[in-house]
């Protein structure tokens, strides 16, 4: 009665810390499988070490592309690795195109597929991520949802309320199974704690504009000549590769009170986080841990999926527009939101207990 895990990104291998943990503890038979969408040790097996996950039963290195031709390809080897390991339940995380093609490679193959981070909307139909999740909720026999608006868009959009569970968040689970390692975290750069914004840019929609990703470097340019705060900026490699296009990289290396890192450990992340004075950010992740983390948190996004992070008044969306990005931080710097309970929000640190025991029901 095996399960397989199909991750490809970092992100995705992320939500697998504490997911595992609890299979391990209820006697899951599971193997993971790896697409290699992302490569980099940094933002790849680097994770495998660090949250001590067991290394993957296969790597399709598969690599960056096209959409099409990226997800054509993680079927048709994915496809292969179904057929040799003939699992009965294919587990998904999150809304990578790794995902989807997990997800639709198992239901051709009449194999059932159970979706962990369901039910998220953006509202945006073009969206690569938007279109992954939207096709893999409805084609998934289980569908585990971090939040009260996920699990009511899914019953919205007619899937069977036999089929959705409201499990919380994974991500939420992390930060209490790493929680007392944050303090012990040797941090990348020198600065006083609250006295820096961290920042992370990655999301194709801002860095493969070339007009948004230069308002952004300007927007990030002028924080710390108006506002008394450094930045702190690990640079995925995608967005380097965009900024040295343009000559924007040297720009932003050689301007005042920005560091620039190579990219950092999700415990490093965590640490940075908890530390800064605020973050700014176009990750649908660090929106979260930010939130949970206290920190508030400015998103480089019209829309985020993450609703509950803006009502509660910690999270505001700028967009690219540098005059927003500067009145968000002026804001935050004069206003600290109200004290929420983030982590009831995101099930209490349960998550993975409770989608761990509807797989074994399941299974059964």
């Amino acid at each position: 009665m095996k399960a397989l895990l199909v991750v490809g990104t970092r992100p995705q291998l992320i939500k697998l810390a504490s997911l595992v943990k609890v299979f391990d503890r209820d006697n899951i038979e599971y193997e993971i499988v790896h697409t290699g969408q992302h490569y980099d040790y940094e933002m790849d097996y680097a994770f495998f070490e660090e949250l001590d996950l067991p290394e993957p039963v296969a790597n399709l290195k598969i690599g960056s592309g096209l959409h099409g031709w990226q997800t054509g390809m993680m079927l048709m080897k994915v496809e292969e690795v179904y057929q040799q390991l003939k699992p009965v339940l294919v587990i998904v995380p999150g809304d990578t195109n790794s995902a989807l093609a997990g997800g639709l490679a198992a239901i051709k193959m009449g194999i059932h597929v159970a979706h962990v981070e369901a039910g998220l909307r953006s509202g945006l139909p073009f969206m690569a991520e938007e279109i992954n999740r939207v096709m893999l909720d409805h084609l998934s026999q289980l569908l585990f949802a971090p939040t009260d608006a996920a699990y009511n868009n899914l019953l919205h959009e007619g899937i069977g309320n036999q089929a959705v569970h409201l499990t919380g968040d994974v991500m939420a689970d992390n930060l209490i199974l790493f929680e007392s390692k944050l303090d012990r975290v040797t941090l990348p750069v020198d600065l006083d704690s609250k006295s820096y914004v961290y920042v992370t840019l990655h999301r194709s929609e801002n860095v493969d504009d070339s007009e948004k990703l230069k308002a952004l470097v300007e927007a990030l340019i002028e924080i710390p000549k108006q506002h008394n705060l450094k930045l702190v900026f690990p640079v995925h490699p995608r967005t380097r590769k965009r900024l040295e296009e343009q000559d924007l990289y040297n720009k932003l290396n050689g301007a005042e009170g920005i560091h620039l890192l190579k990219p950092v450990s999700y415990l490093t992340s965590l640490g940075l986080v908890k530390n800064s004075a605020m973050v700014l950010t176009d990750s649908g992740g660090l929106q979260k841990e930010s939130f949970i983390l206290r920190t508030v948190v400015i998103t480089l996004r019209e829309v985020t999926e993450w609703v509950e992070t803006v009502q509660c008044g910690w999270n505001i969306l700028v967009g690219v527009d540098p005059f927003k990005i500067n009145e968000a931080v002026r804001q935050f710097i004069n206003v600290k939101p109200r004290p929420v309970d983030a982590l009831k929000l995101y099930g209490n640190g349960r998550a993975s207990e409770r989608i761990s025991k509807t797989i074994v029901e399941y299974l059964e």
